[in-house]
């Protein structure tokens, strides 16, 4: 009781000095556009009056875009998911204690993550949602623990939290609480940004895409009814096992920001920029596909992972590989599949030889509009077989979407191949032994036309896009363009 009593005046004194302690937080130093630190930027900045540019977002007011977010996904969902009275929590209409039940959460914008992955079986059983881009509160985390709890009954629940100061405090308390209530209650934390040294700071890592991996582990550890040790010991392994890394083109706004983020302006990008905006490695002029590729697999690979108290490469070359490309929200699936490419080309080719088993594209941890994408990469090669099994076992999970699975053991994939094309019936060739032309140095003539026909085509391009823009779909310049490079490229061989 003593114990419980000194948890519940914590809880109290922090709830009773929210308000002054982030009042007193100080806004981060801003970095200048063209991506220097600059001492003078705030002196000149309030001598130059800066035009800002208010976001154009799908909301109503700021202030309630979180319950109405709740709102709008639990009509998508009817059967599958319900809400927590009084509280942002999303739990799933199919709520049983002969199972671990698995929560996580964290703040709003993430999206899918984390109420994205509510359903009956294999992922989570509820997720608690904070503010946008704030901790969800300590009431919230443990209305949701005793929701899914019983009181010295039933096999508990695991809370599966991102490694930020905001939810380690929030939900280690709210731990705390259950089990003080006597309600079985661990947690597992995840830190597998590869962005930051693991010392860094008091928190070290921060916890990123790779945590939507520990869900799946977690919730399919859960359906086997293994105990909450065990539940939790799975979901462990696969947090240490998974390491991310992040590229932004843009940062990210928030709704009901006043002004659009310039952190990076129009020439330059940040590798490893957090999910919530947070500093990355570093910010560089725009890179190619394959050159984000390269340097995001070598980062995560020198990041390592620890084994038995040593750090390891992330994986070795041979090695049995998972691989999920995470959508930041931003990026065309057009340009997803192009960073897929090169990093698949990376991984299997070259000295690595590594065989990518599970290839998960797509959008799992999200920074609302941010303009980027991240990539996860576990090896599987000594993972146990059932860790390798629960990536693969079933959920009802609204926005899971299994992996089709390579076997390198089964030869080459079937996507490798081609199918040959079907060649269209021959055609006698036409005689043209008795045309007879005229003009004196006709090739020559004619070369030098196309020519200058196609160098007027690609050098009014931005002037045919345009057009094209106001009356068609704007690929009208572009294609001319192409086109006109493709003839030249023919002529001159």
């Amino acid at each position: 009781m003593k114990m419980n009593a000194v948890i519940n005046f914590i809880y109290l004194f922090l709830i009773a000095h929210q308000t002054a302690a982030f009042s007193s937080i100080k806004p981060p130093i801003a970095f200048h556009k063209n991506s220097a630190l600059l001492a003078e930027s705030t002196e000149t900045e309030t001598e130059t009056e800066i035009e800002m540019v208010a976001p154009k977002k799908i909301i109503n007011d700021p202030s309630d875009a979180v319950s109405e977010f709740i709102s709008g996904l639990l009509y998508q969902y009817p059967n599958t998911m319900t809400k927590l009275q009084n509280h942002n929590v999303i739990l799933s209409t199919t709520i049983t204690h002969d199972k671990v039940n698995i929560l996580s959460g964290g703040g709003s914008g993430h999206e899918p993550s984390h109420a994205g992955w509510v359903g009956s079986k294999g992922m989570l059983t509820g997720a608690i949602l904070g503010g946008i881009f704030a901790s969800p509160s300590v009431a919230s985390i443990v209305a949701a623990i005793r929701a899914v709890t019983q009181v010295n009954a039933g096999k508990g629940c695991l809370l599966i939290v991102k490694n930020y100061t905001g939810d380690r405090l929030n939900f280690g308390m709210a731990c705390e609480i259950a089990n003080s209530e006597g309600r079985k209650c661990q947690m597992v934390v995840v830190a597998d940004d590869a962005a930051l040294e693991r010392t860094n700071g008091i928190t070290g890592a921060r916890g990123v895409a790779g945590t939507v991996l520990v869900h799946k582990i977690a919730g399919a550890a859960a359906e086997k009814g293994l105990e909450l040790e065990e539940v939790a010991a799975a979901a462990g392994d696969m947090a240490n096992r998974v390491k991310s890394l992040g590229v932004a083109l843009d940062s990210v706004t928030i709704p009901g920001a006043s002004s659009v983020n310039d952190r990076l302006d129009e020439k330059t990008i940040e590798i490893g920029l957090g999910i919530h905006g947070e500093a990355g490695i570093q910010q560089s002029t725009l890179k190619t596909a394959d050159e984000l590729a390269s340097i995001i697999v070598k980062t995560i690979l020198d990041y390592g992972r620890d084994e038995d108290g040593k750090i390891v490469p992330t994986y070795k070359a041979g090695d049995d590989l998972a691989l999920m490309v995470n959508n930041l929200g931003g990026i065309s699936n057009f340009e997803m599949s192009i960073l897929v490419r090169g990093v698949m080309k990376i991984l299997e080719g070259g000295s690595e030889k590594c065989s990518v088993s599970r290839v998960y594209v797509g959008a799992f941890m999200t920074s609302f509009d941010m303009k980027g994408a991240s990539v996860s990469i576990v090896s599987l090669t000594d993972a146990p077989d059932a860790l390798i099994g629960y990536l693969d076992d079933e959920t009802d999970a609204s926005a899971w979407a299994k992996a089709d699975i390579y076997k390198k053991s089964d030869g080459p994939r079937l996507s490798a191949s081609e199918v040959p094309e079907v060649e269209a019936p021959k055609k006698e060739a036409a005689d043209l032994s008795s045309v007879q032309v005229s003009i004196d140095d006709f090739e020559s003539k004619v070369s030098k036309g196309v020519k200058a026909a196609c160098d007027s085509l690609i050098e009014n391009e931005p002037l045919l896009t345009k057009y094209d823009t106001i009356v068609g779909d704007g690929d009208c310049g572009i294609t001319m363009m192409r086109g006109s490079q493709e003839i030249i490229s023919r002529l001159q061989s």
